[in-house]
């Protein structure tokens, strides 16, 4: 006699994939891309910082503001993303 087949077990629900995290990510990575598009807004030579042109320090300054952007962005998306396997992972089949 051949035994009946088990139905697999139901999938959990996926968690969405817009949330506030990833709409903290996209805000954090698309801030330099605004500041720096919106050229009316730092088109100007004061205040000079040691001597350097506003417009110039300026465009500098968002070159690091931009590297601290993205690794917080690498930080907080690397904990969703394990986040997110981890009911995957702690699901056993029995």
């Amino acid at each position: 006699m051949a035994e009946p087949e088990t139905p697999p077990l139901p999938r959990p629900p996926r968690p969405p994939l817009v949330t506030p995290t990833r709409v903290v990510c996209a805000f954090l990575l698309g801030a330099p891309f605004v500041a720096l598009l919106w050229v009316s807004s730092y088109s100007r030579l004061t205040p000079a910082f040691i001597g350097i042109p506003f417009f110039y320090w300026y465009q500098l300054a968002w070159v690091i503001v931009s590297a601290l952007f993205t690794a917080v962005v690498f930080v907080l998306i690397r904990r969703e993303e394990a986040a997110r396997r981890a009911p995957l992972t702690e699901r056993e089949p029995s």
